[in-house]
């Protein structure tokens, strides 16, 4: 099992910033996860880190990044993956076995896990419709499996955030369906991402904010002015307001700013504070935590 120390991870963030972690374990699988649980007794769990803004002042404590533990398996219509494995990657191998329902993942560059633990869905499917259970880890229970019932899903949420369960392993239970009309919904959703949000070749962690319920956060942001608004080396998507694209300079501190005057400038339009979707990891650099603490991210 690899395991790195004052490792720079700014090159693995979707937003390419941050800086240096003092200890990063890689398990390649659940008996290598629970080794590290064994010889740490405090740590955060990452998979791909697109949804997770790290501070340039980097991080004093320990952090496990999943992406090794990528096995997956197919029975019938039952598909078996671990956290770390890529949506896109999950969707592709079932469509090649003629298996709907998984059709969305191939527009997240997100982990199994991340997505089950925010069940992430788009264009009429979402994680929770094709769940089973999953296999979970938790300082006081060790492992354990949950059902979908139990998973609590509900827009963007799931147990698992309430109670700081690591999800190891997902079981879904897809459909048999043509491969032209499973492919059919992989392009649309494709085509969707391409045409409504930024290219991952721009350094950004996809939307900032969740919705509020019965509205569009993106929506709100551009009512209140956010297309204009520039930190830094970061600002807001000219297309769309919900997303902030790093052009190459900016830092956390950059992008937690813009996120605050976005934040504020929805507050003071139409009274609505919005939840980001950005996960934060840091906690050297004071400016930095008291704007997380404003926007509820710690």
């Amino acid at each position: 099992m690899r395991v790195e120390e004052n490792f720079d991870v700014s090159r693995l963030t979707s937003f390419k910033t941050g800086g240096k972690i003092k200890k990063v374990y890689f398990p390649e699988n659940i008996s290598d996860f629970i080794t590290i649980t064994e010889q740490e007794s405090d740590f955060k769990v990452f998979g791909n880190l697109t949804n997770t803004l790290v501070s340039a002042a980097g991080y004093d404590g320990v952090i496990i990044i999943t992406t090794g533990m990528n096995n997956y398996s197919i029975y019938g219509t039952s598909v078996v993956a671990e956290c770390g494995l890529k949506g896109p990657k999950l969707s592709q191998a079932a469509a090649k076995e003629g298996l709907s329902g998984l059709e969305f993942m191939v527009a997240f560059p997100g982990s199994v896990g991340g997505e089950c633990f925010m069940n992430a869905g788009a264009h009429g499917q979402s994680i929770s419709d094709t769940l089973v259970c999953v296999n979970c880890w938790s300082r006081e229970k060790g492992l354990f499996k949950l059902s979908k019932d139990e998973m609590q899903f509900s827009y963007r949420t799931s147990i698992c955030q309430k109670e700081s369960f690591v999800i190891l392993s997902a079981e879904f239970e897809l459909t048999r369906a043509s491969r032209e009309k499973i492919e059919a919904g992989m392009k649309e959703n494709l085509d969707f991402r391409h045409a409504k949000q930024p290219s991952l070749a721009l350094p950004n962690c996809g939307s900032v904010f969740r919705n509020p319920e019965g509205d569009s956060a993106g929506r709100l942001l551009e009512a209140s002015g956010a297309k204009n608004l520039s930190v830094g080396g970061v600002h807001v998507w000219e297309n769309h307001a919900n997303f902030i694209i790093n052009d190459g300079a900016g830092n956390s501190t950059d992008i937690l700013e813009i996120m605050y005057k976005m934040y504020s400038g929805v507050k003071e339009k139409f009274g609505i504070e919005l939840k980001p979707e950005v996960r934060y990891l840091g906690g050297n650099n004071e400016k930095e935590v008291e704007i997380c603490r404003k926007l509820k991210m710690i």
